[in-house]
């Protein structure tokens, strides 16, 4: 608010300039010439906050004989008035409002920001008028104010807008007589128009592909009549004409659930060939017998030459999603973590806008900001993420189950990052186990874990020692060893023969690694559904199943020598030393790494699924040492007079910048 009341402060607030012009006039109708006068006044008043001279603004109180400037005046609380003859108080003979009995024991919320605040009328706590069970900070409502705008600003809890704007306008409230903002957007509900023409089944049996829609064929698009966000064609799910209902997997799910599948399938059953597993399955084939999960699984695999597609172009086409609009993202590179995730909660993010990195340092009290590469920062954000708590094992990882961070909603947020940075073109995650990928994409009904998705060593050990068990006798000493455990899991049963082990020891690997996860699953996969992400995988899942559970390969001299571009390059010398360079650093006759080079030029150890954007590229300049400017992906190369001094400079430039960076960001442990 103040840097915006703060251009024309002297013309509303002054206490010795009156409007005498037109609104075209001068500004906003106060002529030049009054301007300067107030401006000569005002150099003789003294502040009485700050004690400098300019203090043009005064209490209209009679006998009050304070002035001070208008950002002293916010900061002492004095309250302006925008409206009327924009009068302003001091401190001491402020507008307040005037509660005849206060029957509030306990903190109320801000109905605005829903923190808690004590319902004592003060100069940052306002009441409204008409509800008076209803209290704001005045910042709330200020912020609210400026982006509602004089039409749309009124009580958030009866939405009256004629006493609520009288009483925040006389409270110094600015109102601006202006459209709401989210008014003012180019096309901000353009996609309210349009209607929904995209076939979600799982094997959609259109040749033209899932958004040909042709009226009034078996290839119209019919929309789930109970979300309208899901599709199929009349053919894909065997519906004979338009008129039959059609529910999505999710709605059709819920429906079952609650008991009142039958009542809403009675009516339709019989003008339909459809049957019953077609009604649960969407990507079943009404020619096909019903199939057990794990034969539908098979059955996808084997129709995967319909679904090979390239990675690369998958991670394009969920791009296009990304509009032009931009969102800066404040990130502090010694608290990667906390700073995405505030920028990712913040109630302005859209993660469709185009993301721009500004790196800030918390210790520099001067606030300067420094463009960042948005790959480098989601690189960065990935590698937080597969180290952080939320997942447990070593090479290949499943989700662990993290109470405090259940409660703080962070797999979620996990998920949600996890989309993003696919679809804004971050690195491959690379860390997932099948199990918990084939979890995302199948289903964990339908998923068998295996011993190495155990990361507990005493279950592990547990499993181990039931499938080695050589006796009955055994299995069942072993049953009263662990009969607490066993129990407490809902895994206790009784033993009849000796090939019951195999059984148990199923049963506490499927609670372990899938039911005993079951919430934070949940939660994670709710995320990953961010910018349609989930529904990707699971339509294209050999595909993503490559960059999600595979480590990007080794990079080569022949794949960095393909990926950087050659700009500018005057001398053709530097170009040969560049060659023998990377050859050297992959014969391991460097002290660095081919990551290390991608790292120091890009901030990135891989090269993305969706590639670089923009591409790497090299220079050579007249200067010693090597230059990455990671927000261009660009690597300035040193001119030297032999290959000997050009190394040397490659390899101390690159391994002491990868050091004092890390060492940067050492400081912030774990999150």
């Amino acid at each position: 608010m103040k840097v915006k009341l703060e251009a024309h402060r002297i013309p509303l607030m002054s206490s010795g300039i009156w409007q005498r012009g037109k609104e075209e006039e001068g500004v906003y109708g106060f002529l030049i010439e009054d301007i300067k006068k107030e401006v000569t006044r005002a150099s003789k008043l003294k502040c009485c906050i700050c004690k400098k001279t300019g203090a043009s603004i005064g209490c209209v109180t009679p006998r009050c004989k304070r002035s001070y400037h208008f950002p002293c005046g916010l900061q002492r609380e004095c309250i302006f008035q925008f409206t009327g003859n924009f009068a302003s108080f001091c401190w001491n003979h402020r507008p307040v409002q005037i509660i005849t009995s206060n029957n509030y024991r306990d903190s109320l919320p801000c109905t605005i920001c829903l923190e808690f605040i004590e319902p004592i009328p003060t100069y940052s706590i306002l009441r409204s008028p008409c509800c008076k069970n209803a209290w704001f900070h005045r910042d709330c409502l200020q912020v609210q104010a400026i982006n509602a705008g004089m039409f749309f600003f009124r009580c958030t809890v009866c939405n009256n807008s004629d006493i609520f704007q009288k009483e925040m306008l006389r409270m110094g409230i600015h109102i601006p007589e202006k459209d709401a903002s989210w008014e003012l957007e180019e096309n901000a509900y353009q996609e309210l128009l349009q209607h929904y023409e995209h076939c979600d089944v799982r094997r959609c049996r259109c040749k033209e592909g899932r958004d040909y829609n042709v009226p009034d064929s078996k290839w119209e698009i019919k929309r789930c009549q109970c979300c309208g966000s899901r599709g199929t064609h009349l053919a894909c799910s065997s519906l004979q004409s338009w008129e039959q209902n059609w529910e999505c997997l999710e709605c059709r799910g819920i429906l079952y659930n609650s008991g009142d599948f039958q009542k809403a399938k009675k009516h339709t059953l019989p003008s339909t060939n459809v049957g019953i597993t077609d009604c649960l399955l969407e990507e079943s084939s009404p020619k096909l017998p019903r199939q057990s999960p794990g034969a539908q699984r098979e059955d996808l695999l084997r129709q995967g030459s319909k679904f090979r597609r390239d990675i690369s172009t998958l991670i394009i086409e969920l791009g296009f999603q990304i509009k032009k609009k931009a969102k800066r993202l404040f990130i502090n590179k010694a608290n990667i973590w906390n700073s995405a995730l505030d920028g990712f909660r913040n109630h302005n993010f859209n993660p469709s806008y185009t993301i721009e990195i500004a790196y800030v340092n918390e210790n520099d009290h001067f606030g300067k900001e420094q463009p960042g590469s948005k790959q480098e920062f989601l690189s960065l954000l990935m590698q937080q993420l597969e180290n952080s708590p939320l997942f447990e094992g070593s090479l290949s990882k499943n989700l662990s189950l993290n109470s405090q961070a259940l409660k703080e909603n962070l797999y979620y947020e996990a998920g949600k990052m996890l989309a993003i940075s696919l679809v804004h073109g971050g690195p491959s995650p690379g860390f997932f186990s099948k199990t918990l990928f084939n979890c995302l994409v199948y289903g964990p009904e339908s998923t068998q874990p295996i011993l190495d998705d155990v990361s507990d060593f005493d279950v592990a050990q547990i499993i181990i020692r039931i499938n080695t068990a050589a006796t009955v006798a055994d299995l069942n000493s072993l049953l009263n060893e662990y009969y607490n455990y066993l129990e407490l899991i809902g895994c206790l049963r009784l033993i009849t023969s000796l090939s019951d082990k195999y059984r148990l020891a199923k049963d506490i690997l499927v609670y372990h690694v899938i039911k005993r996860v079951q919430a934070p699953f949940e939660s994670f996969k709710q995320g990953l559904r961010t910018l349609g992400v989930l529904e990707k995988i699971q339509t294209y899942p050999e595909a993503f199943c490559n960059i999600f559970c595979h480590k990007p390969e080794n990079l080569s001299t022949k794949i960095l020598s393909d990926l950087f571009t050659v700009h500018t390059l005057s001398d053709v010398q530097a170009l040969g030393f560049w060659n023998s360079y990377l050859q050297a650093v992959e014969d391991g006759k460097s002290t660095v790494t081919m990551e290390d080079i991608l790292i120091f030029a890009t901030g990135c150890s891989s090269i993305p699924p969706a590639g670089f954007k923009p591409t790497p590229s090299i220079e050579c300049l007249h200067m010693d040492f090597p230059v990455g400017n990671k927000f261009n992906n660009c690597l300035a190369l040193p001119i030297t007079s032999t290959y000997k001094e050009f190394q040397e400079n490659m390899d101390f430039a690159i391994k002491n910048t990868l050091r004092l960076e890390k060492e940067e960001n050492s400081h912030f442990i774990g999150h």
